[in-house]
């Protein structure tokens, strides 16, 4: 496992880019804390941090390359709340395109949560046109990562490398959940 700095990503960022859509798994910065990802469309990489995160059928959120990707791949009407995007927000829409994302990102269910940070991360999913999976980079029940100081050593040990720019101050996103009449914020 390798830390990486946001200088030397900058150096380096064509190799990494192809690491994370040849199936690497990782820890990345956002706009709130850091996520725990992989490319969405390989179901080996989803299932290794299934393993990782000890987390067997919850579905997991992905960053999405743009609003357009959205609404090609979901039935998400709410314009007003793509309106807040990017941001602090993570958006649960019905799924009409099934193969917008491996199975085993949303097992057993028709709704993806898609986010758009407001970060520079985001960028590598626009440019390599690939969800990108992002979950806290946690064990269940644990707390979420803001530093290199609070990540559990088991997660450590087990992903290709960490994209790090310091500190986190912020808390995870605000999951607002649109496949239904009435809009349900499922995480204040």
């Amino acid at each position: 496992m390798r830390i990486i700095d946001k200088e030397e990503f900058t150096l380096n960022k064509e190799r990494i880019m192809k690491e994370i859509e040849k199936g690497a798994v990782f820890i990345h910065p956002t706009d709130t804390i850091y996520g725990l990802g992989c490319n969405a469309l390989i179901p080996e990489a989803v299932k290794r941090i299934r393993k990782i995160k000890n987390r067997s059928d919850r579905p997991f959120s992905v960053i999405v390359p743009s609003k357009e990707w959205i609404l090609s791949n979901t039935e998400c009407s709410k314009a007003d709340w793509l309106e807040k995007l990017p941001g602090p927000y993570t958006l649960v829409c019905k799924l009409k395109n099934k193969s917008a994302v491996a199975e085993e990102t949303i097992p057993d269910i028709n709704s993806l949560g898609m986010r758009i940070p407001k970060h520079w991360f985001s960028k590598i999913s626009e440019k390599l046109n690939i969800p990108i999976v992002s979950t806290s980079a946690n064990l269940i029940g644990g707390d979420f990562m803001t530093s290199l100081e609070n990540l559990s050593q088991e997660i450590k040990s087990k992903v290709d490398f960490i994209i790090y720019e310091g500190e986190k101050s912020g808390k995870p996103s605000k999951v607002v959940d649109l496949t239904k009449e009435k809009v349900d914020i499922l995480r204040p």
